[in-house]
């Protein structure tokens, strides 16, 4: 029997190691923050309520913090090589968080307020900006020759994520159907750059900070930016049929925000008559109240806009999965990714 067939951690397992491996080296940064922006990046990054007092268990799971550690471990290197990889991804995911919460006006995340809603827009905008330098600042202090190579890769992901952002506030302009409609493969791939560029960069900037070749490092990125389009495909099934009581949201609640969703735009793009329906309903008037709402939800299944999105899904993971076969890794942490990306996809909340 072979070690990786013995070790097999679980994915829980695999996060927690990697969150333990950063925690210091994060907690060391935001400490190098204002005072003010280090009390509203604790309270962001779960650690602290607006009170100040410790929040225990209301930290996320750390998923960019475990690609570049096993970034760094895939190609050869330790996972400390990517430790301050690590912590600048998890500055940046923090950082556009707040920042899209203060966009969609959503007041709640992880069941408690959002920064700009506990401490108000301008502080929040604030905090997003200190988070984001601190990140630049972080990555720039890594030691080793890969260090130049991870900031451009830094660099080039922020510059698709803020693409794909404007990409999807553009969309809520456009029109449910007709010439100016958007189609699902305009959709993906602004998930692609919306989520899937700082999947990706985490990834390869483990890889980069242990001095891997450019085709590991542009692997590991593609195949990043795979897993990316697939969570947010599930992430779009929860937002119409996901359980409140797992994400704390309210049933339905991007159909009746008329957010324009993976599975909507595959319903409306169908050839079947449920689509012309949907885009009746969708296009007669303002916010979805309950009863439309369901019976939005029922078109875009009838029109097959549900299992659109799980083949969406699927066919990305099979590609994320096909781009780690591609280049020599490490066999541990080639089994590791492999037991991660599915976890970070089948999530039921």
């Amino acid at each position: 029997m072979t070690l990786s067939t013995t070790r097999r951690a679980s994915a829980p397992q695999i996060l927690d190691r990697c969150r333990e491996l950063v925690r210091p080296a994060l907690v060391a940064s935001v400490g190098r923050l204002h005072p003010w922006h280090a009390e509203t990046a604790a309270f962001s990054l779960g650690w602290r309520g607006a009170d100040g007092e410790p929040v225990p268990g209301s930290q996320g799971k750390g998923v960019r913090q475990a690609l570049t550690v096993l970034g760094a471990e895939a190609a050869g290197g330790s996972g400390e090589d990517g430790v301050l990889g690590a912590v600048a991804v998890e500055l940046i995911h923090t950082f556009s968080l707040i920042h899209d919460d203060i966009m969609d006006g959503d007041e709640t995340r992880r069941r408690r307020p959002t920064l700009w809603k506990a401490y108000g827009t301008g502080p929040a905008v604030l905090a997003g900006d200190a988070l984001f330098a601190l990140a630049v600042s972080t990555l720039a202090d890594a030691p080793g020759p890969g260090g130049p190579a991870a900031v451009r890769q830094l660099a080039g992901a922020l510059g698709d994520l803020v693409h794909g952002q404007a990409q999807d506030l553009l969309f809520e302009s456009r029109p449910w159907s007709g010439p100016g409609a958007v189609l699902p493969h305009e959709y993906r791939a602004m998930a692609t750059h919306k989520t899937g560029s700082l999947l990706g960069c985490a990834a390869a900037l483990g890889a980069a900070l242990a001095g891997a070749p450019a085709s590991t490092v542009e692997a590991l990125d593609l195949a990043g930016r795979h897993v990316g389009v697939a969570f947010q495909a599930v992430d779009d099934l929860l937002g119409i049929w996901g359980d409140p009581q797992v994400t704390g949201k309210p049933v339905h609640s991007d159909l009746r925000r008329l957010k324009k969703t993976f599975p909507v735009l595959a319903a409306l793009s169908a050839d079947h008559p449920a689509a012309g329906r949907l885009d009746a309903l969708l296009t007669s008037a303002g916010p979805l109240d309950d009863a439309a709402a369901r019976r939005a939800a029922e078109l875009i299944d009838e029109a097959g806009g549900r299992r659109a999105t799980v083949t969406e899904a699927e066919e990305h993971l099979t590609a994320a999965r096909a781009c780690l076969d591609r280049v020599p890794l490490a066999d541990e942490a080639k089994e590791d990714l492999l037991t991660l990306i599915p976890y970070l996809v089948d999530r039921t909340g």
